[in-house]
């Protein structure tokens, strides 16, 4: 290598003419086409005139215009060089191909330095068809070929929607023009959606990344509210749902299906082995809002002894096993209730229609008989499929006030008494809490209410409920029949006894709770101080519920029995919807209860002190009965079950703040 020759080097991704100025070592001191003097390594080089030299006597300026004008000519000779027929050509022989034999191939005059130029610029920049590798080349086969074209054309997809949709985007946010969702933007709020739900874990991060980037728009809360402006989401969007794809709608093969159930229904009156009590008394016991009515519950005073049948409508006589509802049950596994919406385990006109236990139709259930002496103590039990047809359709405000003049409530309400009393004195872990319910009225306005879960009409319900749930599963475990018992091992720590406790002493509770297990057979459950349990009173939103049905209505010849293993099978597909519903339920009541909480900036409150964390106090809001952090000054000290005045600082739903201060 000669001072004078021109050469060539990749520099920042494009190749660079130059002039060498001086010889050392293996190494050069270069001048280039952009008048800069550098250092390189002659292994660096990807071509070298060595025809052509330059008399560095005639001064820097016009050694740069000389290297500029041959770079130039070298571009112009690359608009000539056709790769992809070379390609065609030579891609069968498969054998490595020498720098001038190529630029023989690529120019039908004797090539010069330049066009050997040009051929190595040509093939840098396009290496779809060849290998380069130290002026020569090797063509690609075929199927690399296809490949990387491919590749290419991927990346070109992905630029232009980084370009265009973010340009889009930025348009968008900043005016207000109306939407015009085309197939193209539909796939970038795709993208965005993908983006804002899944972040790092999106398949589009890289690109809806580069397009909010080129948008201005920051990932989290502003891109939300890009997409509530695009009227892509609600400001009150529920992001879980669509996070882990749970249906609120069904299929119009299952709502076909069930449609066709009303057949069923016709021949209720005639249907075999189901025992007639369409003329006892029949109360059902509910909110003000429910449609879905699933339980029922009837008295009789036979002067001798009372007896108690607790009715649950019978969804199996509809649902069977396998049938496409049967499937959409199984993978909802329950109904979801949340403040501004339901999504219900069945179609509607089974849920709100042929199971609901409504006043005055004839149903299919699945009743236990209790009889009860005078003191109230079981003394015989029956579960067998009946036919019966609700009377009074009652809520439960109306109970609470009816309980001290109607007879049969009177009779109820001490029934279920005694044997919460039974309970507690078998070490039941009674834990009781006022409830908070929120909803949305007509008015789309944020309704929240306290209720008292031990009010007489509420006790009597869940106690009979607990009763029945235990006796069928008594009546399954001596059938042998396995079903999904519920078992809990004893508390880590009581706080108290009975029902004895203190608010803060119920809150805390839950927190040396032990988890409960489900299992085919029958174990203890400590929570509630019964030997066995299994819930069966809720076959319309619970699909372990509807299990159990199908397990009683196999020993009236009904059902074909699940084994043993079945059973654990459904235990074990169950457990994961199952969690995803209670996440699901909890964070929305969460969501409208912090969205509730935004209009009363600077309201105060009282809280009860649960413990310290860190620098915090954990603090109950009773009035909410939602748990919070609360900065206090420094030198302040607390104890727990302090009551204190709180301020509502700030709330905001959407990031899932709540911030208070003492005073």
């Amino acid at each position: 290598m000669e001072s004078g020759n021109i050469v060539e080097y990749i520099d920042r991704q494009k190749i660079m003419c130059a002039v060498v100025l001086e010889t050392k070592n293996q190494r050069l001191r270069v001048l280039t086409e952009n008048n800069r003097e550098s250092k390189i390594p002659i292994s660096r080089l990807t071509h070298k005139d060595n025809a052509k030299h330059l008399d560095l006597s005639i001064g820097r300026n016009k050694l740069v215009e000389t290297l500029k004008e041959t770079s130039s000519r070298r571009r112009d000779l690359i608009q000539t060089i056709e790769i992809k027929e070379l390609w065609e050509v030579l891609n069968t022989e498969q054998e490595w191909i020498d720098l001038p034999t190529m630029a023989s191939f690529c120019f039908s005059d004797d090539p010069t330095g330049d066009h050997e130029s040009a051929v190595v610029r040509a093939f840098f920049h396009n290496r779809i068809y060849f290998k380069f590798d130290n002026s020569r080349f090797f063509p690609n086969s075929e199927e690399h070929v296809n490949n990387l074209l491919a590749q290419q054309a991927e990346a070109e997809r992905k630029e232009r929607i980084i370009k265009i949709g973010g340009d889009w985007l930025r348009s968008m946010s900043s005016d207000n023009k109306a939407l015009e969702i085309t197939e193209e933007r539909a796939h970038y709020i795709e993208i965005l959606k993908s983006l804002y739900i899944f972040e790092k874990e999106s398949p589009y991060y890289d690109i809806g990344k580069s397009m909010i980037d080129r948008a201005g728009v920051a990932l989290g809360n502003n891109l939300f509210q890009a997409l509530v402006k695009l009227n892509v989401w609600d400001e009150n969007e529920n992001i879980e749902l669509i996070r882990n794809d749970i249906p609120v709608n069904f299929s119009k093969k299952v709502r076909k299906h069930a449609d066709n159930f009303m057949r069923l229904s016709e021949k209720l009156s005639t249907e075999p082995g189901l025992r007639d009590l369409t003329a006892t008394r029949i109360i059902t016991i509910d909110g003000q809002s429910t449609l879905d009515y699933d339980d029922a519950l009837s008295i009789e005073d036979t002067g001798d002894v009372y007896k108690v049948g607790v009715h649950i409508s019978d969804v199996a006589h509809y649902v069977r096993p396998d049938d496409p509802v049967d499937h959409e049950a199984s993978n909802r596994a329950s109904s979801i209730y949340m403040p501004d919406q339901k999504i219900p385990m069945l179609p509607q006109t089974l849920a709100e229609g042929m199971c609901s236990l409504r006043a005055e139709e004839l149903r299919p259930a699945i009743t236990t008989m209790v009889t009860l002496s005078k003191t109230f103590e079981i003394i015989g039990t029956e579960v067998f499929p009946s036919l019966i047809s609700v009377t009074d359709q009652l809520s439960y405000y109306e109970v609470n006030m009816m309980i001290e003049e109607d007879k049969d409530l009177v009779i109820l309400h001490e029934i279920a008494r005694k044997f919460r009393e039974k309970r507690l004195n078998n070490r039941a872990v009674h834990i009781s809490l006022p409830e908070v319910s929120i909803w949305l009225n007509e008015n789309n306005e944020i309704v929240v209410n306290k209720t008292n879960r031990e009010s007489p009409g509420r006790l009597l319900v869940s106690e009979l409920m607990i009763m029945a749930n235990w006796l069928m599963g008594r009546f399954l475990a001596d059938n042998g029949l396995p079903a999904i018992f519920r078992s809990q091992p004893d508390p880590k720590e009581r706080l108290y006894e009975k029902d004895k406790g203190t608010l803060f002493q119920n809150w805390m509770q839950r927190r040396f709770l032990s988890r409960f297990s489900l299992g085919v057979r029958p174990e203890q459950h400590s929570g509630l101080g019964l030997d066995s349990y299994i819930t069966a009173t809720s076959p319309i939103r619970k699909y372990s519920d509807l299990i159990t049905q199908r397990q009683i209505r196999s020993v009236y010849g009904l059902e074909r029995a699940y084994t043993e293993k079945e059973i654990q099978f459904i235990i074990h597909t169950m457990t994961q919807p199952m969690s995803l519903v209670s996440r699901t339920q909890f964070r929305r009541k969460r969501y409208w209860l912090l969205k509730y909480l935004e209009d009363c900036i600077g309201q105060k409150e009282e809280a009860l002190v649960l413990g310290r964390r860190n620098n915090n106090y954990q603090a109950l809001l009773p009035e909410y009965m939602i748990e919070c952090n609360i900065n206090v000054s420094s030198g302040m000290v607390l104890k727990p079950e302090d009551t204190i005045q709180v301020t509502i600082q700030h709330s905001n739903a959407r990031k899932d703040i709540l911030s208070l201060f003492v005073g």
